[in-house]
């Protein structure tokens, strides 16, 4: 399958990808939005730089201390690529940093699947709030 024929929310490109140690540690040390669950650690932050162009990257961080097979972190990472990749319209221009905890290897798709979309939804909620508080609120002097 050529990449003409996907549709463009469907591509994971570089351009979604965070590529490097200091993409990272920008969302590290500045995470405006959380989401967390016993298994999963989602950190973000808005991205209004020049070099991500507004768009919604993601970066993984898949332990191996934490997730012991490699079977299992490929599947984990890609049901994360998908469902992220279903989402990046809503999510706009936020870098989110992905942490995987123990047991999250043992849940199978469709809950990967249930929690993934649940964590989206609460990043992208937390991020519009944050837009709203922002955009509405009078300047005070």
């Amino acid at each position: 399958m050529s990449s003409k024929t996907l549709s463009p929310n469907k591509a994971f490109p570089k351009s979604l990808r965070m590529l490097n140690a200091s993409d990272y540690q920008a969302v590290f040390n500045d995470a405006r939005f959380k989401a967390s669950h016993q298994n999963l650690l989602i950190l973000s932050r808005s991205n209004a730089s020049p070099v991500s162009g507004g768009v919604p990257r993601l970066g993984l961080v898949i332990a191996k201390k934490h997730i012991r097979l490699a079977v299992q972190r490929n599947r984990i990472k890609r049901i994360l690529r998908e469902t992220f990749r279903h989402h990046q319209q809503e999510l706009g221009g936020i870098d989110a940093v992905v942490l995987a905890r123990r047991g999250l290897d043992q849940l199978d798709n469709a809950q990967l699947h249930k929690l993934f979309n649940k964590q989206w939804a609460r990043i992208i909620k937390k991020a519009s709030q944050a837009d709203t508080n922002t955009g509405d609120s009078p300047k005070r002097t």
